[in-house]
């Protein structure tokens, strides 16, 4: 039962087994009672075809002369019924108690005399009914009847006409269920769009109540969510809109520094200023980004990010295919590998980049020749605000964002950040996107 609890069973597939294990008992106990009731009705029906050939027999085998018992008793043989004559009691061919016994001398209560012995011998297509009983003059009759085949057989052909209704209710309990359980597929639908973007719409109120209430809870919990994000959004974009108008400040009062050594210094930290303000809005206001998917031709953007990158002086290469086109959002993807391009060069130095398809999925790789990142803290560095000071140096830009929006990106692209340490050295970075 544990094991069955831990097993990854939809809540669909546990109760269609329960179904099945209740309609499994209820076929399985009728079966097993009209197979009964079929067998007592069998076992009647026969006792009294035997009672009354028997009686028919005994009268007119007893009617003729020894001589012509025996051929009287050949042309009262049957299909069904073997009779013969022995002019004296022969061994007992069966015993003399037995239910189908007393259901023929109920039948028939003229053969109370006769010392009638019946049983069934023999399975299946091999039962026969034997027996034997005497005549007035102590002669014996032996009969022997052979149960016909589909007798034999009207089990299984029961099992299988049973199993035509239990199929149907199977069957219409699985639509029934699946119809019932369509609000779950529904909630669990929006929790994961809840998950990537943040919100979504309201969900109709469907189903039994328990799953209402459920729904019901998730819209309300939604609302929350979505309000709270709102909230946060708008208050970011407020900061930083009032934070820029000091730095717009600060910028023109740089310019009138004459000391060329302090005005070049304080130029770098209000750049700086402005670089962690934007990677801020840029992580928390791409939570909610509703940018729609389009198609795109990646490996063009990925060419155009390195272009850019080389014009400014960098060492940045294309390597890759010149043109693969995949429905994605040209805006969040084409961020995450300019990037990964500026992290490859400032901490690497330089930045290979390729464009590939794999299989179902398209690949943009960005191989640099620095230091890489130590194993332990693979999964650490994209995380937000993470900074490995023991690789990279402390006096960069930013707030340690950039590979959290490269993972949030991915994320909402259905994809992946892979980063792993290069063997010759060096650090590589793959976006792994569906070909779609």
């Amino acid at each position: 039962m544990r094991r069955l609890a831990r097993a990854p069973v939809g809540l669909l597939g546990r109760l269609l087994a329960i179904l099945l294990a209740a309609l499994a008992i209820e076929f399985a106990t009728s079966t097993l009672f009209y197979e009964r009731a079929s067998r007592a009705l069998v076992r009647d029906d026969e006792a009294h075809r035997l009672a009354e050939h028997l009686v028919i027999a005994r009268t007119l085998v007893a009617d003729q002369p020894p001589a012509a018992r025996p051929a009287m008793a050949v042309r009262l043989t049957t299909a069904r019924y073997v009779i013969r004559w022995l002019p004296r009691p022969g061994p007992a061919e069966a015993p003399a108690g037995g239910a189908l016994r007393r259901a023929v001398l109920d039948w028939e209560p003229g053969l109370n005399g006769s010392a009638l012995r019946v049983a069934l011998a023999g399975v299946g297509r091999r039962a026969q009914l034997k027996g034997s009983l005497l005549l007035p003059d102590r002669s014996a009759l032996i009969f022997r009847a052979m149960v016909p085949e589909e007798e034999a057989a009207v089990g299984r052909h029961r099992v299988m006409v049973a199993l035509l209704p239990f199929t149907a209710l199977l069957l219409i309990g699985a639509l029934l269920l699946r119809h019932t359980l369509r609000p779950m597929r529904m909630l669990a639908r929006a929790a994961e769009r809840l998950g990537r973007s943040g919100g979504g719409p309201t969900l109709p109120e469907a189903g039994p109540a328990e799953v209402r209430r459920v729904i019901r809870a998730f819209n309300t919990m939604q609302a929350r969510i979505g309000q709270l994000i709102r909230d946060r959004t708008e208050a970011l974009a407020a900061v930083g809109h009032d934070l820029r108008t000091p730095l717009a400040r600060l910028q023109l009062r740089a310019d009138a520094v004459a000391d060329p050594e302090l005005r070049r210094a304080v130029e770098s930290d209000v750049a700086e200023m402005e670089a962690m303000v934007q990677s801020l809005l840029s992580f928390l206001g791409g939570a909610d980004d509703p940018e729609p998917p389009v198609r795109t031709d990646v490996a063009v953007m990925a060419a155009t990010v390195v272009d850019n990158a080389a014009d400014r002086g960098g060492d940045a290469t294309y390597e890759g295919i010149a043109h693969l086109e995949a429905s994605v959002r040209p805006v969040a993807l084409k961020r995450a590998i300019g990037n990964l391009v500026e992290n490859a060069l400032h901490y690497g130095h330089s930045a290979r980049v390729a464009v590939l398809a794999q299989g179902s999925e398209l690949l943009v790789r960005i191989e640099d020749e620095g230091p890489g990142i130590p194993p332990d803290r693979l999964d650490e560095v994209v995380q937000p605000f993470a900074r490995l000071d023991a690789a990279r140096r402390r006096n960069t830009g930013g707030l340690g964002l950039g590979l959290a929006i490269v993972a949030r990106a991915m994320e909402a692209e259905g994809g992946a950040l892979r980063l792993v340490n290069r063997a010759e050295g060096g650090l590589c970075a793959e976006l792994r996107l569906p070909l779609r």
